[in-house]
């Protein structure tokens, strides 16, 4: 990976870093905040015959960070190909 200028590289760190950040506050959110601290308003709510506390708690946070995992992929690829340093 060889960039052009000290500022290219920041750059791309940079948006590298927010797009982790920002998909680290949604796994957060799901698995902390609707598993475990807002279950009991969540567990009000039916989804697939299953209180959407529990849900969340046991295969919802699972779900998530899967979906998270090709998203980063996805937009990594996207940024990759925006500052030039694609593998393909």
């Amino acid at each position: 990976m060889a960039f052009e200028s000290d500022d290219k590289a920041k750059a791309y760190w940079s948006e590298n870093i927010r797009l982790v950040l920002g998909l680290l506050a949604i796994w957060f959110s799901v698995s902390f905040l609707f598993g475990i601290v807002l279950v009991e308003p969540l567990n009000e709510i039916r989804f697939f015959g299953f209180k959407l506390g529990f849900w969340f708690a046991q295969q919802g946070s699972i779900y998530v960070f899967v979906a998270l995992i090709f998203v980063y992929v996805a937009k990594m690829n996207a940024i990759d190909r925006k500052y030039d340093v694609h593998e393909d």
